[in-house]
């Protein structure tokens, strides 16, 4: 898979790919990220990507120009599944929408910064708009980390076990249950005997009602979707 970010700040994400699960998918080949700067499609000396808003207001806006050279460009080197637009305003981003795009090839995510972008970027240049929450950031750079890594560890081959994450929380519309490991006792706190039984199927059936009793407690609305 190749993730192509497009940003104002590319020094923001030099960090998070470089470490951990993220670091072990570029090694091995399953993952591409590519952090692209604006400024390289703006004109002018400055390489201005942003400019007052017509009608007046309070903030900039990053111009339609520099992005819509960005993306052509790309687009004449491959064929892109989506181009996202990271947003507070955009649809908020789940675990079906991780799963789903983890099976694309090839990803483009633009980082908003300002007050957003000209709107004529989002209407015809912007095939899906996603929020990672119900809060604004300075800029679209982290959301973009957030979506690489719940995507990039759903590749096939980047966990060690394959099957890790299809037991995490959102991806049957139920948290995660408790887990443990050792020491079984500590401090007079005990790990439930089922756990230690090796009995499978009895673990299992334990697993999936501490899931659905933490979910009804704290994400009720999730069962309300099943």
């Amino acid at each position: 898979m190749r993730i192509d970010i497009i940003t104002v700040l590319p020094e923001l994400l030099q960090s998070p790919f470089q470490h951990s699960i993220m670091k072990r998918a570029v090694d091995k080949g399953l993952l591409e990220v590519n952090c692209i700067n604006l400024r390289d499609y703006a004109d002018g000396p400055h390489q201005q990507v942003d400019d007052y808003q017509f009608g007046g207001g309070a903030g900039m806006v990053m111009m339609v120009e520099p992005i819509f050279a960005c993306i052509n460009h790309l687009k004449s080197q491959r064929t892109y599944d989506e181009v996202i637009y990271l947003t507070p305003d955009g649809p908020r981003y789940d675990q079906k929408t991780a799963n789903f795009l983890s099976m694309q090839q090839n990803l483009i995510l633009l980082c908003g910064h300002y007050k957003g972008v000209d709107e004529r970027v989002r209407e015809h240049l912007i095939t899906r708009e996603i929020s990672i929450g119900d809060y604004v950031l300075s800029g679209g750079e982290l959301a973009a980390a957030v979506l690489v890594d719940s995507i990039g560890r759903l590749l096939p081959g980047v966990l060690n076990d394959e099957t890790s994450a299809l037991f995490d929380s959102f991806q049957d519309n139920l948290l995660a249950p408790p887990v443990y490991t050792r020491p079984a006792s500590f401090n007079g706190w005990e790990v439930p005997e089922i756990l230690l039984s090796g009995h499978t199927a009895k673990i299992e059936d334990w697993r999936h009602e501490k899931a659905l009793e933490k979910t009804q407690k704290r994400r009720p609305d999730l069962l309300d979707e099943n």
